[in-house]
């Protein structure tokens, strides 16, 4: 009878009271611009942190860290971070009178400054998180003005822990001027901090500027100056894949124009192996350009190329272009390219989608060549659509024996094409040059592998390890490898 007393009186006590508040807290949901402005200035102390320690790799974070709190960047929030820096700067007033524009409702908590002085790495990055706020807001203009106050102010310092910072700056500079459609207007100013920033050896800064000035002469179709530029400029060795893969996609571009289709292939296709998944609009773009270039060398890209995830609906226009040629159909290629002919014109393809008309003549030509034996001229101008007389189709088809498309030989008097019989490839060393060529571009890519990898500082210290370190070492190799894929997927 005790034990049963016992029970019922723990059960009492355990079961909970109606009358008793919840003993658990509800967890409030975080103030997004707190946390923003937390953000921010722990960013701040990531770059005093680099700037003392000598190390680049927190700059590089605190970048990282910026970027993915653009988002939630509101004008209370910046005006709170303006405030947070001494009065005597011109940083925080620029910020704050840009903002004037803003609804009174958006007004600062009065957040003092805590310093008498920061570091001129910190005052630049309060020009990046203004210059970032503005152009997402679409305020270009303010965004300019805040741009050409950086840009004097940067010139006014020469330090490398300033360089990566000062690089993200010369970005948004251009792109707040690319979104005006006024880039011919900063060029001048441009080659002047290329030209600084390679006497004070700013590799990231040379990289960088040499990559916006090619994006620059792109822009207006100079690509004889981007060229020149290009063949005249040393890029530095230690480069980044972010902005190698820019570099290999506008050096694909130049030499497409130039005629260079071998080369330019090679460098489109290493931009796309180089650049992070997550940079959708890139690789749209450089996977436009180089399906152009191979069908331009006779190659047709595989289907999958048009279905990845995410890219199938703007390479439509490029899938039914590359269909055409595939099998030889004038008319198709023709329709297609009226079709999309703006979105052409917009990816500034349409040049070299013209000189694809050749190309689908001569697949047409082959495949004709394959099937008959012996066909007359005008049959083969009937077949592929063309336009005018035996003899203008007589002209091409012998231009396309000329250039070794097609095996035959064409009968003027009686007016046919005489088909010659295949023989045994294998009996050619057409499959060594194959394979020879497959080999090559293994190789490549090997030591392209090779070339980019990169260790952890001082991991060539020490032969003798514990069991402990040596778990400690593949830890930081891991968290290593993470935050470089992840500052890969930030550039972009």
């Amino acid at each position: 009878m005790a034990r049963e007393v016992e029970m019922a009186d723990a059960e009492k006590d355990a079961a909970p009271s109606a009358t008793a508040p919840a003993t658990a807290a509800t967890v409030q949901p975080e103030d997004p611009e707190k946390a923003a402005l937390a953000d921010l200035t722990g960013a701040v102390s990531l770059i005093e942190r680099s700037v003392e320690q000598k190390e680049p790799r927190f700059v590089t974070r605190a970048l990282r860290q910026t970027a993915a709190a653009k988002k939630k960047i509101t004008p209370k929030v910046l005006r709170n971070f303006a405030h947070t820096f001494p009065k005597q700067l011109e940083v925080g007033s620029v910020l704050t009178q840009a903002l004037q524009s803003e609804p009174s409702s958006t007004q600062a908590d009065g957040v003092p400054s805590t310093k008498d002085s920061v570091l001129p790495e910190v005052e630049i990055y309060g020009y990046l998180v203004g210059l970032v706020f503005f152009i997402d807001q679409k305020k270009i203009d303010v965004a300019k003005t805040v741009a050409n106050l950086a840009i004097k102010r940067i010139q006014t310092y020469n330090r490398r822990t300033l360089d990566s910072i000062a690089a993200r700056v010369y970005f948004y500079f251009s792109l707040a001027y690319e979104r005006s459609n006024e880039l011919n207007t900063i060029r001048a100013t441009l080659l002047g901090l290329h030209r600084t920033a390679t006497l004070r050896h700013d590799e990231i800064g040379q990289e960088t500027l040499l990559n916006l000035l090619l994006r620059n002469y792109l822009h207006y179709n100079l690509y004889e100056q981007a060229e020149k530029l290009r063949a005249k400029t040393q890029r530095p060795e230690t480069s980044s894949n972010q902005q190698l893969s820019r570099y290999l996609y506008y050096q694909g571009r130049i030499q497409a124009i130039q005629l260079e289709y071998t080369d330019a292939k090679e460098c489109l296709l290493q931009a796309l192996r180089k650049a992070p998944q997550s940079a959708k609009g890139f690789r749209i773009a450089c996977t436009k350009w180089a399906t152009i270039v191979r069908l331009l060398l006779g190659e047709i890209p595989e289907r999958t190329t048009f279905i990845q995830p995410g890219l199938r609906e703007a390479l439509k226009p490029y899938f039914e272009l590359t269909n055409a040629v595939r099998i030889g159909n004038l008319e198709l290629f023709h329709d297609a390219a009226e079709k999309y002919g703006a979105v052409f014109q917009t990816d500034k393809t349409s040049n070299l989608i013209v000189r694809l008309r050749h190309n689908v003549i001569r697949t047409g030509l082959r495949r004709i060549n394959l099937s008959y034996s012996r066909i007359s001229l005008k049959d083969v101008g009937l077949k592929l659509g063309l336009e005018g007389t035996v003899e203008d189709i007589e002209s091409i088809v012998t231009k396309a024996i000329r250039d070794g498309g097609i095996d035959a030989t064409v009968d003027h008097a009686k007016g046919f094409v005489q088909s010659k019989e295949t023989g045994d490839i294998y009996s050619t060393v057409e499959p060594q040059s194959a394979f020879h060529s497959r080999i090559s571009f293994c190789l490549n890519t090997h030591n392209e592998a090779v070339k980019a990898m990169r260790y952890p500082p001082g991991s060539h210290k020490g032969d003798l390890e514990t069991e402990e370190k040596r778990r400690e070492r593949q830890q930081q190799e891991q968290d290593l490898a993470k935050q470089l894929a992840e500052d890969d997927e930030d550039e972009f």
